[in-house]
């Protein structure tokens, strides 16, 4: 059975400091780690989101990976903007307008946000989409490519 696991955090948990965005106090913007077992066959590729669905943050993007090849079963802790990503996997521009992981800094008193990491397993090798490709272009991008999807949700608040 198709399954996702983020090893930096329980599902429904609350995410650690250190994955809040620098702009957080503490916050040292370390992207969560993400292992997943038993994708569907006739899978070739994987794409990673995170996003922050609260409606103060409208679907803020905090993290795009694409192209994550078939073979992979796991991104490491750490690994945005270094080299211990999945060789040919690809990080585009998150919300903040920086390139890979940008971590939680929801605005002071706006509540508990929920950050939704999805796993889409694809039925192509890769997606062709620029580093500044935005959400709904993504969401385009996968359209009829989508094999199964899997996620797993961590939650920020700032008081």
């Amino acid at each position: 059975m198709f399954t996702l696991t983020c090893t930096s955090y329980g599902d429904m948990t609350s995410i650690p400091i250190q994955h809040a965005h620098r702009s957080v106090v503490g916050g040292k913007n370390i992207s969560p780690g993400f292992a997943w077992i038993d994708p569907p066959t006739s899978t070739k590729s994987f794409a990673l989101t995170i996003l922050d669905p609260h409606p103060v943050a409208r679907n803020w993007v905090h993290w795009f990976l694409v192209n994550i090849p078939f073979r992979e079963r796991r991104i490491v802790e750490g690994a945005s903007r270094t080299n211990s990503l999945p060789l040919g996997s690809k990080e585009l521009m998150n919300s903040f307008h920086e390139l890979g992981y940008g971590g939680p800094a929801p605005p002071l008193g706006s509540g508990q946000h929920p950050y939704v990491a999805t796993l889409y397993a694809l039925n192509v090798d890769s997606l062709n989409l620029g580093v500044d490709c935005t959400l709904r272009q993504f969401e385009k991008a996968i359209e009829g490519k989508v094999i199964a999807e899997l996620a797993v949700t961590g939650y920020y608040e700032r008081k």
